[in-house]
């Protein structure tokens, strides 16, 4: 059995890599009778901007959580539950301004917790969310992966650094890339992508 974990973000209801990050979650879930998808939209479910009784809650001590503490967790407490569960997450994202989108940024404040998903130890930081698999589906309307532009790529950067400090190494991504460059550019990058979802899916 495995159990997929689809986060969506991107501000477009109609969404490169909303679209092609729900066809990497159906494929892999094909793969198994018994496979399941929990889907956890940004978009159409935004979460609350994380708030200073979230910011000392987060950094209490076990024996200091008060029950107004325990509630300012209680949102960050649901994400964690659908976050360890998985065996497969799908993060899918589009580039606003150079990074990922606001709501995304958000997610990731509310499962980045100390002693929850990374503790310090004398080696350095270490991640506490192991033994899954990561896929980025991560679409934008230039060409950032290379050329010019490249030093303004905020977007896999920012997740390949975060999500690895709680453990999340095994990292695949899937660019579709320069989809603001006309109609073919767009079909191209789509297509490439897809056929990259066919080949993990395979």
């Amino acid at each position: 059995m495995s159990h997929i974990l689809l986060i969506t973000s991107s501000p477009r209801l109609e969404s490169y890599s909303t679209n092609v990050a729900r066809s990497l979650a159906d494929k892999l879930a094909a793969r198994g009778s018994d496979s399941t998808i929990t889907v956890r939209d940004l978009t159409r479910e935004p979460l609350p901007h994380i708030d200073d009784s979230f910011a000392v809650a987060r950094n209490a001590a076990p024996e200091n959580l008060t029950a107004a503490r325990k509630a300012a967790l209680t949102l960050s407490d649901k994400l964690l539950k659908e976050l360890f569960a998985a065996d497969v997450i799908i993060i899918a994202a589009g580039m606003i301004n150079f990074g990922i989108p606001s709501n995304l940024k958000a997610y990731i404040d509310y499962i980045v917790r100390p002693g929850v998903t990374f503790k310090y130890t004398e080696r350095g930081p270490e991640g506490l969310v192991k033994g899954k698999k990561v896929y980025l589906v991560l679409a934008r309307g230039g060409i950032y992966s290379e050329g010019p532009m490249q030093r303004f790529n905020f977007q896999d950067t920012y997740l390949l650094a975060s999500l690895p400090f709680i453990g999340l190494n095994d990292i695949d991504v899937i660019t579709v890339e320069g989809v603001a460059l006309g109609a073919e550019a767009a079909d191209r990058a789509v297509q490439a992508a897809l056929a990259k979802v066919s080949a993990i899916a395979a």
